[in-house]
């Protein structure tokens, strides 16, 4: 269900220019992202949530899909000629905890928040070509534009991943 209105979400905003306001409810707050693949499975577009900033979790995905649709500036927005060759998933966020150690990382199981004097960068787990803490959280202070030499807050956090 979480794909289908996340699919229903963008195909509504791309020919109708409208909002879609799903009629299912989860009866949960959560923070989520939406991801787009193309047919080569490459990023086409990812926008999300840390935290709930809506009163459902279906209202949450709705949202998020629309904005990695038409709002993620690493990318033009998504065409009508292209909804049938994009796959959707998304990744709900379990509530991030503050980690002391390094050690507590795992890249494969845990997605990360790093954060400086207000600059934070979130990175998904599980991304293809990213095997190593040091290399997680060097990209997630990168989005961030916080330097290397910097230090950062880290959180983690588990996802359950929904994918079509």
């Amino acid at each position: 269900m979480h794909c289908e209105i996340a699919r229903q979400s963008i195909e509504k905003w791309i020919k109708f220019q409208t909002k879609y306001l799903p009629s299912q409810r989860f009866n949960e707050e959560a923070g989520c992202f939406v991801t787009l693949l193309n047919k080569d499975n490459k990023l086409r577009g990812c926008i999300g949530t840390i935290a709930a900033q809506h009163s459902d979790l279906a209202i949450e995905i709705a949202e998020n899909a629309r904005s990695a649709a038409s709002r993620d500036h690493r990318f033009s927005p998504l065409q009508a000629n292209e909804l049938d060759a994009i796959s959707i998933e998304v990744s709900v966020l379990q509530k991030p905890e503050i980690i002391e150690n390094h050690i507590e990382l795992n890249p494969k199981i845990y997605g990360i928040i790093v954060e400086n004097q207000g600059r934070r960068g979130v990175l998904l787990p599980d991304l293809d070509g990213i095997t190593t803490i040091d290399q997680q959280i060097s990209i997630a202070k990168h989005k961030a534009f916080i330097s290397s030499k910097e230090p950062v807050k880290i959180w983690r956090f588990k996802v359950a991943k929904f994918r079509e």
